[in-house]
């Protein structure tokens, strides 16, 4: 009977350890490991700022990423604009509550190999049709969903029909090393894991150059599902958005790459909404 009793302690104390504990995943748009740097330290910078367990919940694709945050395997996730709408639809309550100062103004890069003869212009890269190109992951809005809207924007058509062959490579620093090796001659990736690269000594710019730059759009951000304020407290989405706004060490904002978080909501990502709408990514 004390066996009994002492056992039904300890699944009671794993369900109260579990209720406390908040886990949040990311859009894998760049490497594991590189990831699982980031958001390591994420987690532990949460964890002090909010009292309670905080653990980061690896995934291995942007559908994933959503489909964990729908069935609440986690609460909160780093999102792209276009997983970020895709989740807001899907889970009544659900608000994005912080941005990267960098995010309101994001863009993607067109990249081409220099065995194109492509050079950097102002103007849409008309050049690029009967090339071969590869995007990044199907539900990447730097990657895919905004490059996708400007090709059909100016040729009037589906990628398939532009390109010699499309890919997708499953993220952007895939992309990049598919370009600069030559396996597609044209690209589309974050501006962002460009700079970084760039900055990082990786990439050789006499094999690969940025050909194009788009228009600026709403991208990433932190979203929380609205149901957390039941095990976690009434002011818990607000101290959560706090503790993101004052994130401040360099090495961490640096890592993103981002200067700092700033406050974010849902109605600043309806122009990804309308360009999902519009090449039939999310149906009406």
């Amino acid at each position: 009977m004390k066996k009994l009793i002492a056992l039904v302690g300890l699944l009671l104390l794993v369900q109260v350890v579990n209720a406390q504990t908040l886990r949040f995943t990311a859009i894998p748009d760049q490497s594991t490991a590189r990831l699982m740097t980031r958001f390591g330290k994420v987690a532990d910078y949460l964890s002090g700022e909010l009292g309670i367990e905080v653990e980061y919940i690896p995934v291995k694709t942007y559908s994933a990423s959503v489909t964990a945050f729908k069935n609440n395997h986690v609460q909160m996730a780093w999102f792209g604009g276009l997983s970020g709408v895709q989740v807001h639809l899907a889970v009544p309550g659900s608000v994005a509550i912080a941005q990267g100062k960098e995010d309101t103004e994001f863009r993607s890069y067109f990249i081409a190999h220099s065995s194109t003869g492509l050079q950097r212009s102002n103007e849409f890269p008309h050049e690029i049709r009967s090339r071969t190109f590869t995007f990044g992951s199907k539900g990447s809005t730097s990657g895919r969903l905004m490059p996708e809207y400007f090709i059909r924007q100016h040729f009037k058509e589906a990628p398939r029909k532009v390109f010699k062959r499309v890919g997708f490579s499953g993220d952007h620093s895939r992309t990049l090393a598919l370009v600069q090796s030559g396996s597609y001659q044209v690209g589309a990736l974050n501006f962002k894991v460009w700079e970084r690269e760039v900055k990082a000594g990786n990439v050789d710019t006499s094999q690969v150059r940025v050909i194009w730059q788009t228009p600026p759009y709403p991208n990433y951000n932190w979203t929380v599902r609205g149901d957390v304020v039941e095990r976690f407290g009434r002011d818990f989405i607000e101290r959560t958005q706090r503790a993101l706004l004052d994130m401040n060490e360099k090495d961490l904002l640096e890592s993103f790459p981002r200067s700092k978080f700033i406050p974010a909501n849902n109605s600043m990502y309806k122009p990804i909404l309308d360009t999902a709408i519009h090449i039939g990514i999310i149906r009406e």
